[in-house]
């Protein structure tokens, strides 16, 4: 794959991807994912397993955009400032509303829960926030050392990060004690080298038509065979307990593959006009939609505002009417709090646009603008 700019058909990808996040989120804190180890769980619990195999891929996918972009980049202050505040704001905010109104589920709110308000990327309120403030913190000696290397450096780097922390997990039949499922700042890093490679050298494998959605395809099924397999050996011999979900982590060889294929996919789609420009107007926003859905006040009550609790109900009946309303109504709400988010994220950015506006006529501010344009500027590319 040739270098490419932030086109729309990656913001595209980008929206997908938030989209499929939501997606898990309201399968899984909804209720609607069957525990595995259960002895049984119908013809919806499989759909909702296989949905969880098509989307099990977008937080890595997100990951391997960031990293895209990223590693021909360079380190901003001023970046790390703005995205700290917006997480801040997000974390406290509706933190609090969530506490006020009582409308909090499944967190005691109590000292923790407001320290973690105050403190969101070092309490992990947002898990994916913390790594990627991790990785962001590293970018002038990662991303400088990915620019330097050959191609033969960079493809054996990549092939031990990657045999370090996904391929060995995916092959042997046991939980390694530091797995954290890629819940974790290595894993971003282990994307983020990966998707420079992509970006730098290309894999010819994927730029064939069709070789993309097709290896996203089948990845996801046999990650979704492959969970049915372990569980069904679980149910016959009472061993792999710790196992049966792991095709559905992260860092398992199968939802890896499948998000790489997934962009490769979407890296041969053309979009021009108006469509290009609705979605490069929405998709910087999108991260607005995580930082709302995925806030302690309303993470687990959200799914059912949406209707969570009334498809749990039709999905223990089963039949195919069950399916059709599981698939029907998460898709509902996936684009529901798309939207919401979005919306959100616009009426912030306004208020710290006009914000701003105000401020920069105060000669302090204006001071403090210019040191941090030229801290920006120190880490450069010369």
């Amino acid at each position: 794959m040739a270098e490419k700019k932030r086109l729309a058909n990656l913001e595209l990808l980008r929206c997908v991807a938030m989209l499929m996040v939501v997606v898990l989120h309201y399968l899984g804190k909804g209720g609607l994912l069957p525990e595995l180890t259960a002895e049984s769980f119908g013809t919806a619990g499989t759909a909702a397993w296989l949905l969880e195999a098509f989307c099990i891929v977008a937080v890595n996918v997100y990951m391997f955009i960031s990293g895209y972009f990223l590693c021909t980049s360079h380190f901003k202050l001023s970046r790390l400032l703005r995205l700290l505040g917006q997480v801040w704001l997000y974390s406290v905010v509706f933190g609090l509303v969530g506490a006020l109104t009582g409308v909090v589920a499944e967190t005691p709110v109590d000292t923790h829960y407001f320290l973690t308000l105050l403190f969101p990327v070092n309490m992990g309120h947002y898990w994916f926030m913390t790594a990627y403030f991790f990785c962001y913190l590293l970018l002038p000696l990662v991303g400088s050392a990915l620019k330097r290397m050959t191609k033969g450096q960079l493809q054996c780097a990549v092939a031990v990060l990657l045999v370090t922390f996904c391929v060995s997990k995916s092959v042997l039949p046991f939980r390694l004690e530091m797995d954290a499922k890629g819940y974790d700042c290595l894993w971003y890093l282990c994307v983020f080298a990966a998707a420079a490679y992509v970006r730098r050298f290309g894999v010819p494998f994927l730029e064939k038509k069709g070789r993309g959605l097709l290896l996203y395809v089948s990845c996801s099924l046999m990650a979704f065979g492959g969970t049915l397999l372990l569980r069904q050996l679980y149910l016959r011999t009472g061993s792999l307990g710790r196992m049966v979900g792991m095709c559905m982590e992260y860092n398992h060889i199968l939802p890896f593959l499948a998000a790489v294929g997934l962009f490769a996919a979407f890296c041969r789609i053309q979009l021009h006009g108006k469509i290009a420009s609705v979605i490069e107007k929405i998709a910087p926003y999108t991260l607005g939609v995580y930082l709302l859905h995925e806030n302690l006040g309303l993470r687990y009550t959200w799914q059912n505002w949406l209707g969570a609790g009334s498809v749990l109900e039709l999905e223990a009946s089963g039949g195919v009417a069950a399916v059709a309303v599981l698939f029907a109504a998460t898709l509902a709400a996936a684009v529901c709090m798309f939207a919401c988010g979005v919306l959100t994220d616009m009426v912030r950015a306004g208020m710290a646009k006009g914000i701003h506006h105000v401020l920069s006529r105060n000669r302090l501010y204006s001071k403090l603008t210019r040191k941090l344009a030229e801290a920006d500027g120190l880490f450069a590319d010369r």
